[in-house]
C-alpha cells in the first residue's frame, strides 16, 4: 500500500537524520527531571513536557524535515510520482504522531497523569497532527531554515502563552476554544473533556486542510501540480 510505504519511508528518513536520537535525549532528560521533582509539582511539569512534545518539537521537526527534502531534491521526485499531496502530508503527520504519542505516553506514565490512556493518546495524536500541520504550512512559506525559525517564533507564543495561562491561571471554559488550552485540558483529564475534544478536533481538521492546500500550492511552484 502506497500510504504505508510513505509512512515507513518518512520514519526511516527521520531515523537517518537523528530525529529519534534527539527525541531519546529529550525523553531521558525529561524523565530525570520528573524523578527529581516533589510529588506536588510532578503532574504540572509532566503536562508541560507532554505539551511541548507535539508543539515545539513537532513543529520544529517538520520545518527541518522539509528543508532537508528541499536540499536533497526529494520533493522533485515526489512531484513526478503518483503520490498525491494529501498522501504526502498525511504520511508526514502520521510518522511524527507515532513518536510524539509514544514519548507523551511514557512521560505521562512517569509523571502520574496517565488516568485515561486511550483518551490521552488520542489527544496527543490530534495535537501532534495540528501543530505539525502548522509547521508544514510555515515551512512551505520559508526559503531557509533560519527564515522558518523566524516564522515559528510568534506562532509558538500564540500557542504556549494562552496554554500556560490556562494551566496555571484562569481555567475558564472559554479558553478551550484555543487549541493549546484544549490539549492541556485533555492531558489533565479536566471537567470539560467533551468541549476540549471537539475544539481540538476542529482545529486539527482546519490545519490539516491548510497544510494540504499550502503544500499543493508549493508543489506547483516547483514545476508540478498534484491532485
Amino acid at each position: 500500500m502506497r500510504f504505508v510505504a510513505l509512512v515507513r519511508g518518512d520514519i526511516r528518513f527521520q531515523f537517518k537524520y537523528g530525529f529519534y536520537l534527539l527525541y531519546g535525549i529529550f525523553v531521558l532528560m525529561y524523565i530525570a527531571i520528573l524523578q527529581l521533582l516533589p510529588e506536588e509539582w510532578k503532574g504540572y511539569v509532566a503536562v508541560l513536557m507532554v505539551f511541548s512534545d507535539p508543539t515545539m518539537l513537532g513543529l520544529f521537526f517538520m520545518g527541518a524535515i522539509l528543508q532537508f527534502e528541499k536540499e536533497e531534491h526529494t520533493l522533485h521526485s515526489i512531484i513526478v510520482s503518483p503520490v498525491k499531496v494529501q498522501e504526502y502530508v498525511l504520511a508526514k503527520l502520521c510518522s511524527l504522531a507515532v513518536i510524539s504519542t509514544l514519548v507523551a505516553l511514557l512521560l505521562a506514565k512517569v509523571g502520574g497523569i496517565l488516568d485515561h490512556p486511550m483518551r490521552f493518546g488520542l489527544a496527543i495524536v490530534f495535537g501532534s497532527c495540528l501543530f505539525t500541520s502548522l509547521g508544514l504550512v510555515l515551512a512551505t512559506k520559508a526559503h531557509t531554515l533560519n527564515q522558518f525559525l523566524l516564522y515559528t517564533a510568534p506562532c509558538e507564543l500564540l500557542i504556549t502563552v494562552p496554554a500556560g495561562f490556562y494551566l496555571f491561571g484562569n481555567s475558564a471554559p472559554i479558553f478551550l476554544m484555543h487549541p493549546g488550552c484544549s490539549l492541556i485540558e485533555l492531558c489533565m483529564s479536566g471537567d470539560h473533556v467533551l468541549f476540549a475534544s471537539l475544539s481540538l478536533l476542529l482545529w486539527t481538521l482546519l490545519f490539516v486542510w491548510l497544510a494540504i492546500r499550502e503544500t499543493r500550492t508549493y508543489f506547483s511552484t516547483l514545476g508540478g501540480a498534484k491532485a
